[in-house]
């Protein structure tokens, strides 16, 4: 059976999206970059809420702009080549291959997605993580954790659930940004 794994970049004090501003600093450093790459080319499919594949779909053309470094090219043909759901009541088509729209998030439907995978999956977004993390779903935990404090905004873990962790993996990268790697026990 394939995970389903949680990964975002994520302030200091646990915030996926900031009120204010940007998360800080380590996210667009080309080591981290390049990391990203390496732990998710092997994930077979992407679910998605409507504002993180409006976000996503860039990767679907970014390998036509000009003088764009290897690092970057690398993930638009690793994004390409995924399945991508998106969990949408507004949205009415999508502008990926390899892309389908689902009207509600189905907890039994993802469990059978996730027994029939032969490739690990993603769930991106707090708002959906948090549906699939009630739900028990989530397999792992993938924090790239930037160096600021951001006060508030969208919270990486929703409130009201209580998780016990096991760290499997972590990683300091030069830009301080740090990777923290969480299985459910």
């Amino acid at each position: 059976m394939a995970k389903l794994i949680y990964s975002m970049i994520t302030s200091l004090d646990g915030y996926a999206e900031a009120a204010e501003g940007s998360l800080g600093v380590g996210a667009d450093d080309p080591e981290v970059h390049t990391f990203v790459n390496d732990v998710f080319r092997p994930v077979g499919t992407y679910l998605y809420g409507r504002r993180m594949y409006e976000t996503m779909v860039y990767w679907e053309t970014a390998h036509t702009e000009p003088d764009l470094p290897p690092h970057i090219l690398q993930y638009a043909r690793d994004w390409q080549a995924a399945e991508k759901v998106v969990y949408s009541t507004t949205l009415e088509s999508v502008s990926s291959a390899r892309t389908r729209i689902e009207r509600t998030f189905d907890p039994d439907a993802v469990r059978e997605l996730k027994a029939a995978a032969e490739h690990d999956l993603t769930v991106d977004g707090p708002n959906l993580a948090a549906q699939a993390i009630r739900a028990g779903l989530v397999d792992e935990y993938h924090l790239f954790i930037t160096t600021s404090v951001v006060g508030g905004g969208k919270r990486f873990f929703p409130d009201g659930v209580r998780l016990d962790l096991e760290l499997v993996e972590e990683r300091t990268f030069a830009s301080g940004l740090i990777y923290a790697r969480y299985r459910t026990r």
